[in-house]
């Protein structure tokens, strides 16, 4: 559970396009903090619970999801306020 912020960490093996969504329990896209080429290593975002178009989301479950080369994996998240 995260209030008002959290932060996502995640390595890349290798330099590459990499891609976070997060998405709300109904599947919906909410906002993309990163969406762009990254070097290799470890990248930390700070996600601080607003939408795409900067309005505070509710409380809730949510789901985050990294796109990289052929890695996917989807993670869940409570944010709680």
């Amino acid at each position: 559970p995260f209030n008002p912020e959290t932060t996502i960490a995640f390595d890349l093996p290798k330099s590459g396009r990499a891609k976070l969504e997060i998405f709300n329990i109904l599947g919906e896209l909410v906002a993309t903090p990163v969406d762009q080429i990254l070097a290799a290593g470890r990248h930390t975002v700070t996600f601080s619970g607003s939408s795409a178009n900067g309005g505070e989301l509710p409380s809730g479950v949510y789901f985050y999801r990294l796109q990289a080369d052929q890695f996917e994996s989807t993670r869940k998240m409570v944010m709680m306020k």
